[in-house]
Protein backbone atom coordinates (compact mmCIF):
# COMPACT_ATOMS: atom_id res chain seq x y z
CA UNK A 1 0.00 0.00 0.00
CA UNK A 2 2.82 2.41 0.89
CA UNK A 3 4.62 1.70 -2.39
CA UNK A 4 1.40 2.25 -4.38
CA UNK A 5 0.76 5.60 -2.71
CA UNK A 6 4.33 6.70 -3.32
CA UNK A 7 4.03 6.03 -7.05
CA UNK A 8 0.63 7.73 -7.43
CA UNK A 9 0.79 11.29 -8.78
CA UNK A 10 -0.28 14.22 -6.65
CA UNK A 11 -2.48 16.83 -8.30
CA UNK A 12 -2.57 20.54 -7.52
CA UNK A 13 -4.85 23.44 -8.49
CA UNK A 14 -3.66 26.87 -9.56
CA UNK A 15 -5.21 30.14 -8.43
CA UNK A 16 -7.50 31.95 -10.92
CA UNK A 17 -5.77 34.15 -13.51
CA UNK A 18 -7.00 36.06 -16.61
CA UNK A 19 -7.66 33.76 -19.57
CA UNK A 20 -5.25 34.38 -22.48
CA UNK A 21 -7.87 33.32 -25.05
CA UNK A 22 -11.26 34.65 -23.97
CA UNK A 23 -11.68 38.17 -22.69
CA UNK A 24 -13.41 38.45 -19.32
CA UNK A 25 -12.82 34.82 -18.38
CA UNK A 26 -10.51 33.44 -15.70
CA UNK A 27 -8.60 30.19 -15.98
CA UNK A 28 -7.54 27.61 -13.43
CA UNK A 29 -5.46 24.52 -14.09
CA UNK A 30 -5.02 21.20 -12.37
CA UNK A 31 -1.46 19.89 -12.70
CA UNK A 32 0.97 17.21 -11.63
CA UNK A 33 4.67 16.49 -12.06
CA UNK A 34 5.97 14.02 -14.66
CA UNK A 35 9.08 12.55 -13.09
CA UNK A 36 10.65 9.15 -12.50
CA UNK A 37 10.73 5.97 -14.53
CA UNK A 38 6.94 5.93 -14.97
CA UNK A 39 6.81 9.45 -16.45
CA UNK A 40 6.34 8.33 -20.07
CA UNK A 41 3.54 5.91 -19.17
CA UNK A 42 1.86 8.58 -17.04
CA UNK A 43 2.21 11.16 -19.84
CA UNK A 44 0.44 8.79 -22.23
CA UNK A 45 -2.44 8.24 -19.82
CA UNK A 46 -2.80 11.92 -18.94
CA UNK A 47 -2.59 13.08 -22.56
CA UNK A 48 -5.33 10.62 -23.46
CA UNK A 49 -7.27 12.16 -20.57
CA UNK A 50 -6.98 15.70 -21.91
CA UNK A 51 -3.77 16.89 -20.23
CA UNK A 52 -0.94 18.76 -21.94
CA UNK A 53 2.75 18.69 -21.08
CA UNK A 54 4.99 21.69 -20.38
CA UNK A 55 8.50 20.65 -19.30
CA UNK A 56 7.95 18.17 -16.44
CA UNK A 57 4.41 19.38 -15.72
CA UNK A 58 1.18 17.86 -17.04
CA UNK A 59 -1.84 20.18 -16.81
CA UNK A 60 -5.40 20.60 -17.97
CA UNK A 61 -8.02 23.38 -17.58
CA UNK A 62 -10.15 23.30 -14.45
CA UNK A 63 -12.03 26.56 -14.95
CA UNK A 64 -15.03 27.21 -12.71
CA UNK A 65 -17.36 28.96 -15.17
CA UNK A 66 -16.11 27.97 -18.64
CA UNK A 67 -15.67 24.77 -20.66
CA UNK A 68 -14.46 26.33 -23.91
CA UNK A 69 -11.14 24.43 -24.01
CA UNK A 70 -11.56 21.09 -25.77
CA UNK A 71 -8.82 18.49 -26.31
CA UNK A 72 -8.40 17.64 -30.00
CA UNK A 73 -6.68 14.76 -31.76
CA UNK A 74 -6.50 14.01 -35.48
CA UNK A 75 -7.36 10.51 -36.72
CA UNK A 76 -4.16 10.19 -38.72
CA UNK A 77 -4.94 6.96 -40.55
CA UNK A 78 -8.26 8.37 -41.82
CA UNK A 79 -7.05 11.91 -42.50
CA UNK A 80 -8.31 13.41 -45.74
CA UNK A 81 -6.09 16.08 -47.21
CA UNK A 82 -7.83 19.07 -48.77
CA UNK A 83 -6.93 20.82 -52.01
CA UNK A 84 -5.51 23.83 -50.14
CA UNK A 85 -3.35 21.54 -48.00
CA UNK A 86 -1.95 19.90 -51.13
CA UNK A 87 -0.87 23.38 -52.22
CA UNK A 88 0.87 23.83 -48.88
CA UNK A 89 2.82 20.62 -49.45
CA UNK A 90 3.77 21.79 -52.93
CA UNK A 91 4.89 25.19 -51.63
CA UNK A 92 7.18 23.47 -49.13
CA UNK A 93 8.54 20.64 -51.23
CA UNK A 94 12.00 22.21 -50.91
CA UNK A 95 11.98 21.57 -47.14
CA UNK A 96 13.30 18.50 -45.34
CA UNK A 97 12.18 17.52 -41.82
CA UNK A 98 14.59 15.76 -39.45
CA UNK A 99 13.59 14.23 -36.11
CA UNK A 100 16.16 13.88 -33.34
CA UNK A 101 16.38 13.73 -29.56
CA UNK A 102 15.33 16.97 -27.88
CA UNK A 103 18.41 19.17 -27.80
CA UNK A 104 18.27 22.99 -27.93
CA UNK A 105 20.53 25.12 -30.11
CA UNK A 106 21.27 28.82 -30.50
CA UNK A 107 19.88 28.63 -34.03
CA UNK A 108 16.57 27.29 -32.71
CA UNK A 109 16.42 30.00 -30.05
CA UNK A 110 17.10 32.72 -32.61
CA UNK A 111 14.13 31.52 -34.68
CA UNK A 112 12.02 31.10 -31.54
CA UNK A 113 12.82 34.67 -30.48
CA UNK A 114 11.94 36.03 -33.93
CA UNK A 115 8.66 34.11 -33.91
CA UNK A 116 7.66 35.36 -30.44
CA UNK A 117 8.52 38.97 -31.23
CA UNK A 118 6.42 38.86 -34.39
CA UNK A 119 3.44 36.76 -33.27
CA UNK A 120 3.25 36.75 -29.45
CA UNK A 121 4.95 39.90 -28.26
CA UNK A 122 2.53 40.31 -25.35
CA UNK A 123 2.13 36.61 -24.57
CA UNK A 124 3.23 34.74 -21.48
CA UNK A 125 6.38 33.44 -23.19
CA UNK A 126 7.52 36.82 -24.54
CA UNK A 127 10.32 37.29 -21.99
CA UNK A 128 11.85 33.81 -22.31
CA UNK A 129 15.66 33.82 -22.32
CA UNK A 130 17.94 31.33 -24.04
CA UNK A 131 18.14 29.43 -20.74
CA UNK A 132 14.35 29.35 -20.48
CA UNK A 133 14.19 27.95 -23.99
CA UNK A 134 16.78 25.28 -23.17
CA UNK A 135 14.69 24.23 -20.16
CA UNK A 136 11.54 24.05 -22.29
CA UNK A 137 13.30 21.59 -24.61
CA UNK A 138 15.45 19.60 -22.19
CA UNK A 139 13.34 19.42 -19.03
CA UNK A 140 11.47 16.26 -19.94
CA UNK A 141 11.24 12.76 -18.51
CA UNK A 142 9.34 11.38 -21.52
CA UNK A 143 10.27 10.50 -25.11
CA UNK A 144 10.53 14.02 -26.51
CA UNK A 145 11.85 14.86 -29.96
CA UNK A 146 12.85 17.97 -31.87
CA UNK A 147 11.81 18.11 -35.52
CA UNK A 148 13.69 20.69 -37.57
CA UNK A 149 12.53 21.87 -40.99
CA UNK A 150 15.28 23.13 -43.28
CA UNK A 151 15.74 23.95 -46.92
CA UNK A 152 16.93 21.04 -49.00
CA UNK A 153 20.65 21.03 -49.79
CA UNK A 154 22.75 19.38 -52.51
CA UNK A 155 23.42 16.32 -50.33
CA UNK A 156 19.93 15.99 -48.82
CA UNK A 157 18.96 13.12 -51.11
CA UNK A 158 21.95 11.19 -49.70
CA UNK A 159 21.87 12.23 -46.04
CA UNK A 160 18.10 12.66 -45.69
CA UNK A 161 18.71 15.92 -43.84
CA UNK A 162 18.12 19.54 -44.68
CA UNK A 163 21.27 21.61 -44.98
CA UNK A 164 19.98 25.12 -45.47
CA UNK A 165 18.18 27.75 -43.44
CA UNK A 166 16.19 26.62 -40.40
CA UNK A 167 12.57 27.45 -41.24
CA UNK A 168 10.51 25.80 -38.49
CA UNK A 169 10.81 23.68 -35.35
CA UNK A 170 8.41 21.36 -33.53
CA UNK A 171 8.84 20.02 -29.99
CA UNK A 172 6.98 16.72 -30.02
CA UNK A 173 6.29 13.85 -27.62
CA UNK A 174 6.33 10.35 -29.06
CA UNK A 175 3.59 8.35 -27.37
CA UNK A 176 2.22 4.83 -27.48
CA UNK A 177 -0.72 5.89 -29.67
CA UNK A 178 0.82 8.67 -31.76
CA UNK A 179 2.52 12.05 -31.60
CA UNK A 180 1.67 15.00 -29.37
CA UNK A 181 2.67 18.44 -30.64
CA UNK A 182 3.90 20.22 -27.51
CA UNK A 183 5.03 23.48 -29.12
CA UNK A 184 5.98 24.67 -32.59
CA UNK A 185 7.32 27.86 -34.13
CA UNK A 186 8.44 29.04 -37.55
CA UNK A 187 9.81 31.90 -39.62
CA UNK A 188 7.09 34.57 -39.35
CA UNK A 189 8.22 36.23 -42.58
CA UNK A 190 7.17 33.20 -44.64
CA UNK A 191 3.37 33.52 -44.40
CA UNK A 192 2.90 32.32 -47.95
CA UNK A 193 4.32 28.91 -47.00
CA UNK A 194 1.74 28.21 -44.23
CA UNK A 195 4.46 26.55 -42.18
CA UNK A 196 2.14 25.85 -39.24
CA UNK A 197 -0.13 23.79 -41.48
CA UNK A 198 2.88 22.12 -43.09
CA UNK A 199 4.21 20.95 -39.72
CA UNK A 200 0.87 19.40 -38.78
CA UNK A 201 0.72 17.60 -42.14
CA UNK A 202 4.24 16.30 -41.53
CA UNK A 203 3.20 14.98 -38.10
CA UNK A 204 0.21 13.24 -39.65
CA UNK A 205 2.44 11.56 -42.21
CA UNK A 206 4.96 10.51 -39.54
CA UNK A 207 2.17 9.07 -37.39
CA UNK A 208 0.79 7.15 -40.35
CA UNK A 209 4.26 5.74 -41.11
CA UNK A 210 4.52 4.58 -37.49
CA UNK A 211 1.18 2.77 -37.84
CA UNK A 212 -0.31 4.78 -34.97
CA UNK A 213 -3.73 6.44 -34.84
CA UNK A 214 -3.44 9.93 -33.32
CA UNK A 215 -1.86 13.35 -33.61
CA UNK A 216 -2.65 15.39 -30.49
CA UNK A 217 -3.07 19.12 -31.20
CA UNK A 218 -3.76 20.33 -27.68
CA UNK A 219 -6.79 22.49 -27.01
CA UNK A 220 -9.28 24.02 -29.37
CA UNK A 221 -10.82 27.04 -27.67
CA UNK A 222 -14.36 27.62 -28.89
CA UNK A 223 -14.69 31.33 -29.56
CA UNK A 224 -10.96 31.99 -30.05
CA UNK A 225 -10.06 32.90 -33.65
CA UNK A 226 -6.40 31.98 -33.16
CA UNK A 227 -7.41 28.36 -32.45
CA UNK A 228 -9.75 28.00 -35.42
CA UNK A 229 -7.13 26.41 -37.69
CA UNK A 230 -7.29 23.15 -35.74
CA UNK A 231 -10.75 22.41 -37.11
CA UNK A 232 -9.37 22.12 -40.64
CA UNK A 233 -7.74 18.74 -40.00
CA UNK A 234 -10.48 16.16 -40.37
CA UNK A 235 -11.55 13.66 -39.24
CA UNK A 236 -10.76 14.33 -35.60
CA UNK A 237 -11.97 13.47 -32.14
CA UNK A 238 -12.84 15.79 -29.24
CA UNK A 239 -12.70 14.81 -25.58
CA UNK A 240 -16.02 15.35 -23.85
CA UNK A 241 -17.93 14.06 -20.81
CA UNK A 242 -18.45 10.71 -22.55
CA UNK A 243 -14.82 10.34 -23.61
CA UNK A 244 -13.29 10.81 -27.05
CA UNK A 245 -15.97 11.26 -29.71
CA UNK A 246 -15.73 11.91 -33.42
CA UNK A 247 -16.30 15.59 -34.16
CA UNK A 248 -19.13 16.34 -36.54
CA UNK A 249 -18.25 19.24 -38.83
CA UNK A 250 -21.05 21.81 -38.83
Amino acid sequence: MTQHLTQSPQFFLTAPSPCPYLEGQFERKVFTHLVGNKAAEMNDLLTQGGFRRSQNIAYRPACETCRACVSVRILAQEFEISRSMRRVLQQNQDLVSTMSDAQPSTEQYSLFRTYLDARHRLGGMSDMTVLDYAMMVEDTHVDTKIIEYRRRGPDSFITGKGEGELMAVALTDRMADGLSMVYSFFNPDMDERSLGTFMILDHIERTRAMGLPHVYLGYWVNGSRKMGYKMRFQPQEHLGPKGWERYQVK
